[in-house]
C-alpha cells in the first residue's frame, strides 16, 4: 500500500459522528477546575468509554519528551491526580523537571481538556490508599518487577518474580513499595475544545494570574 493511499484512506475517515454536546464558552464559569468536572461528570454520565482514560506527557534530565496513558486517579480544588511508581521512566522525569502535561479525550462528545502544571508528591498515605485498591494481580505487578524495564529472558523467570511479590503481598496485604507515589498536578493552563460542526472547532483557554485566572478564546 502507497503513502499516498494511506492519505486517501485517512482523509475519507469520519471524524465525529452523532450529536455532538453544545459549549457556550461566554457562560464559562471563571474557575476552570469547576468546568472541568462539569465536563467530567457529562462525560460519566453520557457513558463514554474510559472517560478517566489521561495522557500525560513529561520530560527526562536529557530533554526528551516522552508520552504516556494512564488514569486520572481524583480531581479536588489543588488539581489533578495520578499514581505511578517513582522509580518509572516518569518517575524519574518528574524527579528532573517536575512539570507534566496532561490531556483527557473524549472522542463520542468531540471534547478534549488540555492541563499543563507543575507536579508535587502526594502525602504517603494517599499513596497507601491507591495501592491498595488496586487488583492484586496489578499490586503484584507493581511490586515485583521494574517498570518499562526489559522482561526476564524466560517467562518463568518473570513468572517466579510476579509470584513472590504476590506471596510477599498474600503475607502482608498492607504490603505498599515504597516507590509507589501519589502525584498531584497543579494547573497554570487549561484549554477546553469543543468540536462544533458550524465553526469546526472552540477552544477556550484559562491560564493562571496569582490567584485568580485570565481567560481567552483561541483560533481553530
Amino acid at each position: 500500500m502507497t503513502d499516498a493511499s494511506w492519505r486517501d484512506r485517512l482523509r475519507a475517515l469520519t471524524v465525529f459522528s452523532g450529536q455532538l454536546p453544545t459549549f457556550d464558552t461566554d457562560a464559562a464559569p471563571a474557575d476552570p477546575s469547576e468546568l472541568l468536572t462539569q465536563w467530567l461528570g457529562f462525560a460519566l454520565d453520557a457513558g463514554v468509554s474510559q472517560p478517566h482514560a489521561m495522557t500525560i506527557a513529561t520530560v527526562s534530565a536529557e530533554g526528551e519528551p516522552s508520552a504516556r496513558t494512564l488514569l486520572l486517579k481524583d480531581v479536588t480544588p489543588e488539581g489533578l491526580w495520578f499514581a505511578t511508581l517513582s522509580s518509572s521512566p516518569k518517575g524519574q522525569d518528574l524527579e528532573a523537571h517536575p512539570r507534566a502535561a496532561l490531556l483527557l479525550y473524549w472522542r463520542e462528545q468531540g471534547r478534549q481538556i488540555r492541563v499543563v502544571g507543575d507536579v508535587e508528591r502526594g502525602s504517603r498515605e494517599l499513596a497507601r490508599i491507591d495501592f491498595l485498591k488496586r487488583h492484586p494481580n496489578a499490586r503484584a505487578i507493581a511490586a515485583g518487577g521494574q517498570q518499562s524495564q526489559p522482561l526476564p529472558a524466560t517467562e518463568a523467570e518473570y513468572e517466579a518474580a510476579v509470584s513472590a511479590a504476590r506471596e510477599r503481598i498474600d503475607a502482608d496485604p498492607h504490603y505498599v513499595p515504597e516507590e509507589w507515589q501519589a502525584y498531584l498536578v497543579r494547573p497554570v493552563e487549561f484549554e477546553f475544545w469543543q468540536a462544533a460542526r458550524e465553526r469546526d472547532q472552540l477552544r477556550l483557554r484559562y491560564r493562571r494570574d496569582g490567584e485568580g485566572w485570565i481567560r481567552d478564546l483561541l483560533w481553530p
